[in-house]
């Protein structure tokens, strides 16, 4: 079996450079804004990836948990879409794995034919994640692609002609607004085949307390992992935030579904960002948005669904149904 990471064209070494320089135009447009905000993909460098695993083992968070039940509860009918051909088991951004080591060992076990393609725009991500698993599984087929979601797809349709099952967990949708998310939804449709599978993770609707206390845990994990923002800033573009001149704060908005974090300046203060060359002023109070979780109600995934191209072929719940992993077809009944 054959275990290798590919970097595509498509993200040369120029284009990983310019990912600073993205970074730098995102951070002066977000806080240029009169509503404040740094786009919430800047989260996840390798300290707030560390920070995150910690978030995802503290017992006021329920969603990972959550999902690692719905995947070992329900993973005979999910090995029930993969077909008895062999096919790409493809992953969006898949972390340290851990949730996909339970479907990669039943299917293995299950003597599936799949390849196993981890897609990220970080090397080291999948470098790490590569490591672990080639000592875990040697006999797994596993081809990690350093890209965008949809040049991996594209990619990959060019090179194998076979089904796609598609791994999106996590409520990593849960991150777009309403309209982002549709348009992301229909793209990932547009780059896939008739009859492909996607598996998409969605945090539902729930008691409000038990949604802010996951957001607003008792040992500030969360409100590190937000801060460390501007520490990455500080890291990366010269920056000079205080973070003890900034405070977390999550709340719900029942209007939108989206539970919303932000960074609140704690006092006037004017912080300079030398990178970009310039000072942006905070009034005493005024916050930095970082983040929307959106929650759905089963309706919501019905109708974004059928909106972007796709049919719901089934939803997998944990037991207390807090969580849905759902299964969508790809529908395209005039392809050829």
């Amino acid at each position: 079996m054959t275990q290798s990471i590919l970097k595509l064209d498509s993200v040369d070494v120029s284009a990983l450079e310019s990912y600073r320089e993205k970074f730098a135009l995102d951070v002066l447009t977000g806080l240029s804004e009169p509503r404040k905000s740094i786009p919430s993909i800047y989260h996840y460098d390798a300290e707030g990836s560390k920070l995150f695993n910690k978030i995802t083992e503290l017992p006021e968070y329920y969603p990972t948990r959550c999902e690692i039940e719905t995947l070992k509860r329900n993973i005979a009918q999910i090995a029930g879409y993969m077909g008895s051909e062999t096919i790409n088991l493809i992953e969006f951004g898949p972390g340290d794995g851990g949730k996909t080591r339970i479907l990669v060992e039943y299917f293995l076990n299950k003597g599936l034919e799949f390849q196993y393609i981890p897609i990220d725009i970080s090397y080291s991500a999948l470098d790490d994640l590569h490591q672990r698993f080639k000592k875990s599984y040697p006999k797994l087929e596993l081809k990690g692609l350093v890209a965008d979601y949809f040049s991996g797809i594209k990619w990959l349709n060019n090179e194998y002609d076979r089904k796609n099952v598609v791994l999106f967990l996590g409520s990593n949708i849960g991150n777009f607004n309403r309209a982002k998310s549709k348009l992301f939804l229909h793209n990932l449709w547009n780059h896939l085949n008739d009859g492909d599978i996607v598996i998409i993770g969605f945090d539902l609707k729930k008691d409000i307390d038990l949604l802010l206390r996951a957001y607003n845990d008792s040992r500030g994990v969360t409100a590190d992992f937000n801060l460390n923002l501007l520490q990455r800033i500080n890291r990366e573009l010269a920056g000079e935030f205080d973070i003890s001149n900034f405070r977390f704060f999550a709340t719900y908005d029942v209007f939108s579904g989206a539970v919303e974090s932000y960074l609140v300046s704690i006092q006037k203060q004017e912080v300079i960002i030398g990178e970009i060359g310039k000072s942006f002023h905070f009034d005493p109070w005024e916050p930095i948005h970082t983040e929307y979780s959106y929650k759905y109600l089963e309706s919501d995934i019905l109708s974004l669904a059928k909106n972007t191209g796709f049919i719901l072929k089934e939803n997998l719940y944990d037991e207390k149904r807090y969580f849905v992993n759902s299964v969508w077809e790809v529908n395209k009944p005039h392809a050829s």
